[in-house]
């Protein structure tokens, strides 16, 4: 039993481990198309210094990667929503079907019952 529990643990480790991974990843990701939009948003400013291209692209760079964040933020704080959403309708639908199945063998034996006593009652001795 306290493997299975370890076991759990472990799983859990690497999932999160490999989530904070592939965060890790995207954000590199995200970085360097930052860098490389900055890069080409400079190329077309010729008249620019060495030392304002690479302010102009830091600071284009600064500003995309500001957007996609939050542009992220905003896509998983609507998943977290829709989730919650989803999350009660399924509960909603789970408990209607479980009441309709009560009532439907309710019903049933209910039936039988009626038909059992009926069937006693009707036939001659």
């Amino acid at each position: 039993m306290r493997g299975r529990a370890h076991g759990r643990t472990q799983a859990a480790d690497t999932a999160a481990g490999m989530a904070c991974l592939e965060g890790y990843l995207m954000a590199e990701a995200h970085l360097r198309e930052a860098r490389a939009r900055a890069d080409a948003f400079v190329q077309r400013l010729p008249w620019l210094t060495a030392a304002e291209r690479e302010e102009v692209a830091e600071r284009y760079a600064e500003a995309y990667t500001d957007q996609v964040t939050q542009a992220l933020r905003m896509v998983a704080r609507r998943a977290a929503e829709l989730r919650e959403e989803y999350t009660q309708r399924y509960a909603y639908l789970r408990r209607r079907l479980l009441c309709a199945t009560v009532a439907t063998l309710a019903a049933g034996v209910a039936a039988l019952g009626g038909l059992a006593a009926w069937t006693v009652t009707v036939t001659p001795r």
